[in-house]
C-alpha cells in the first residue's frame, strides 16, 4: 500500500513534467522547433490521409504512410516559421513550427490532445481499427462453417460472417490436401446470378475489400484471413462469390458462395 501511494504522486508529477515541456503559440497551436540543419519526423497514429504547409521555406513527402517529413529548403537563408496542418483518417491535427536548437526533438509524436476529430463521409472506422478487430477474429478458433466447397483436393470455407458498423468481415480459411503449392493470383468478391444459364444475361458486379489483414502471396497447406467489405444488400436471385484463383500454368479457381440470407444471419463480433 505504501508503494502504491508513492507511485501515485511520481505519475502525476511525471504528467506534470510533459505537460510543461509542451509549449503553445499565441494561435493556440503547439509549438514545435525545427533546426535549420535537421529533419522533422511527425508520426501519425493512422494513415495520413492529407498534409499542409504553410510556407514555402518548408519541404514534406510521406515516406511511409503514417510519417510525415519536413525539412528546410536547401535555398532557404533565414526561416520565419509556418503552419502544418495533418488529417488522417479520423482527426485533423496543426502545428506551429518555428525555427528551434540544435537539441529540439526530431520526431513529432501525433497525440490526442493535438488533434480534433474529423468527421469524413464514408469513412466509419479508421484502417487501425479495422485491423485490430480483424486481428481479434483471426486470433480466435474458427467458429462453425457458414459455407463451405470441395474441388481440386482443396476444401474452402466461409468460417464466420460478422457485422460491425457500416462493415462485414468475412473469416474465410482454406485446406490443400495436394502436395503442390498454392500460389494466390487472385482473391475476388463479386455479386454475381445464382442460377446462369447460356440464355442468360449474366449481370455481375465486383466488390472491392476496404481492408484485407494478410497479404499472403503463397501457401502449401492452409490458408486463413479476414476480409472486410462495406454493409450491401442483393436480391435473392443473387449470390456473393468469394473467387481465389491460382497462378498459371495450374489455375486452379475455388469458389465460396455466400446467399443474401448468409449475409443477414451475420453476427455481432464477439466481445
Amino acid at each position: 500500500m505504501k508503494k502504491l501511494r508513492f507511485m501515485v504522486p511520481c505519475i502525476v508529477v511525471f504528467a506534470l513534467i510533459l505537460l510543461c515541456s509542451v509549449t503553445y503559440a499565441q494561435n493556440g497551436l503547439r509549438l514545435v522547433y525545427l533546426p535549420g540543419n535537421a529533419t522533422l519526423h511527425f508520426v501519425s497514429p493512422e494513415p495520413i490521409q492529407y498534409a499542409d504547409i504553410s510556407t514555402k521555406e518548408l519541404e514534406g513527402d510521406l515516406p511511409i504512410k503514417n510519417v510525415l517529413r519536413l525539412r528546410l529548403r536547401d535555398s532557404v537563408g533565414h526561416f520565419n516559421g509556418g503552419i502544418v496542418t495533418i488529417a488522417g483518417e479520423k482527426f485533423i491535427a496543426q502545428y506551429q513550427v518555428v525555427p528551434g536548437e540544435r537539441n529540439s526533438p526530431a520526431q513529432i509524436n501525433i497525440e490526442p490532445v493535438d488533434t480534433r476529430p474529423l468527421d469524413i463521409a464514408g469513412v466509419s472506422l479508421s484502417q487501425n481499427q479495422l485491423k485490430r478487430i480483424a486481428l481479434d477474429l483471426i486470433s480466435r478458433k474458427a467458429a462453425a462453417k457458414v459455407k463451405k466447397t470441395n474441388a481440386f483436393k482443396m476444401k474452402g470455407q466461409v468460417n464466420q460472417v460478422y457485422a460491425f458498423d457500416d462493415y462485414f468481415f468475412l473469416d474465410v480459411s482454406f485446406k490443400n490436401k495436394t502436395n503442390l503449392k498454392y500460389a494466390i493470383e487472385d482473391f475476388r468478391f463479386k455479386v454475381d446470378d445464382q442460377k446462369v444459364t447460356k440464355a442468360s444475361n449474366v449481370q455481375s458486379v465486383e466488390l472491392r475489400p476496404v481492408f484485407t489483414l494478410l497479404s499472403v502471396p503463397s501457401f502449401a497447406k492452409s490458408y486463413r484471413n479476414v476480409f472486410v467489405l462495406k454493409k450491401l444488400s442483393f436480391p435473392g436471385n443473387k449470390v456473393l462469390k468469394i473467387e481465389l484463383s491460382e497462378q498459371q500454368p495450374s489455375g486452379r479457381i475455388i469458389t465460396l458462395r455466400l446467399s443474401y440470407q448468409d449475409i443477414l444471419s451475420a453476427d455481432p463480433l464477439p466481445n
